[in-house]
């Protein structure tokens, strides 16, 4: 009864987070689903090979949404897919469809993942739901909030010896590979070879299949789109953001990431529960292209930690990031900038980088918890 009190008031604080974030919001609405759309249109009726042509993306947004800002569309082709059956809807009817689906997707991941009984699970889930980033991503019609939920659903997988399936889960990195690149890396390390295999299967399939839709010309123009400059302001959250990382410094930087991320994840092989989070922070930090929406796979990687580390030193670590967050914060202009988030994924990386390198303390009571 005395642990009661405690839980019952952080659930009210997490709630009363969560509503004031979808109440007060200042996002234009829908600005990415409109490009996805767009995309999506153009497939639909000029052909996928054409899905990257920027000016036919202009001309659909103008009519889609008038007067919305325009965006190149240069998220992957299964981005495009995944939307395209919302076509045959209204395009207003289409984003509200979407905006549900995508958060009602990362809730219900968490809410059927989660390890916590009781109120306890539902502190953590909308918790996780309450950091200005998720409905942030929702308001932009984002899609990484699917990613953040196949994350999620393949981190439970794992835990419980599922491996195969885990792997497909973990292809909804496909949607946008820059938030959780090293994932992959990451089961390989941890010796999850079977959850690896899966995955490799799921991504080669999905590959072959967007090669066949695409043909040759569509995929030279993803590839082009690639290899040519990116829009502006996808940085700050990045470590040329925050520690203004370019060229040699940024590439060592990155390299020493994803070395700790292998090593890491290999001393914590044991630990899926913690693995899984370790990859998709080391994945967040090595980017060199983010936005604000993706901070999404941040908040699942402290629900996957939250979960999976019930130490009071690793609460009170992801409680404070939790407030910093908080749109109690964020609305009224207190929150961290973009530039700082960084900083903050770096303090939990290391935090991460201990429990796996350290004793069996607090910080590393993950081994003898999470099962294999």
């Amino acid at each position: 009864m005395l642990e009661r009190g405690p839980v019952t008031l952080a659930f009210a604080a997490v709630v009363a987070a969560l509503c004031l974030d979808v109440a007060i919001r200042h996002d234009p609405i829908s600005v990415d689903f409109n490009t996805y759309m767009a995309a999506a249109q153009i497939g639909l009726h000029d052909g996928w090979s054409h899905i990257y042509d920027q000016g036919l993306v202009a001309i659909q947004q103008q009519l889609l949404a008038p007067g919305s800002r325009r965006q190149p569309f240069i998220s992957p082709p299964t981005v495009a897919f995944t939307v395209a059956p919302l076509a045959v809807f209204p395009h207003p009817v289409a984003y509200v469809i979407w905006a549900v689906l995508t958060f009602g997707a990362f809730a219900a991941a968490m809410a059927l993942a989660g390890i916590s009984t009781g109120l306890s699970r539902w502190v953590a889930v909308v918790g996780a739901l309450a950091p200005w980033w998720i409905m942030h991503s929702v308001n932009v019609g984002q899609v990484v909030p699917l990613v953040a939920a196949g994350l999620v659903v393949g981190w439970r997988l794992l835990r419980d010896r599922r491996e195969v399936l885990a792997g497909i889960a973990f292809g909804a990195i496909l949607l946008k590979p820059n938030t959780a690149m090293l994932v992959p890396l990451a089961l390989l390390f941890a010796t999850r070879y079977r959850a690896l295999a899966a995955w490799g299967a799921t991504a080669a399939l999905v590959l072959l299949m967007t090669a066949a839709v695409l043909g040759p010309s569509g995929v030279m123009s993803y590839v082009n789109q690639m290899l040519g400059p990116w829009p502006g302001g996808a940085d700050n959250v990045t470590l040329r953001g925050a520690l203004d990382a370019t060229g040699v410094f940024a590439a060592v930087l990155r390299t020493l990431i994803v070395v700790a991320v292998m090593g890491a994840s290999y001393r914590m092989r044991a630990s899926p529960g913690m693995v899984v989070p370790l990859a998709i922070v080391g994945s967040l930090l090595v980017s060199p292209y983010l936005h604000g929406s993706d901070l999404c796979l941040l908040a699942a990687a402290g629900w996957m930690i939250w979960e999976a580390q019930p130490k009071i030193a690793w609460r009170t670590l992801l409680a404070i990031a939790w407030v910093l967050a908080s749109p109690f914060l964020y609305l009224r202009g207190e929150s961290p900038h973009l530039t700082q988030w960084p900083w903050l994924e770096i303090a939990l990386f290391l935090a991460l980088l201990l429990s796996a390198i350290g004793p069996l303390t607090a910080w590393a009571g993950s081994r003898r918890r999470a099962p294999a």
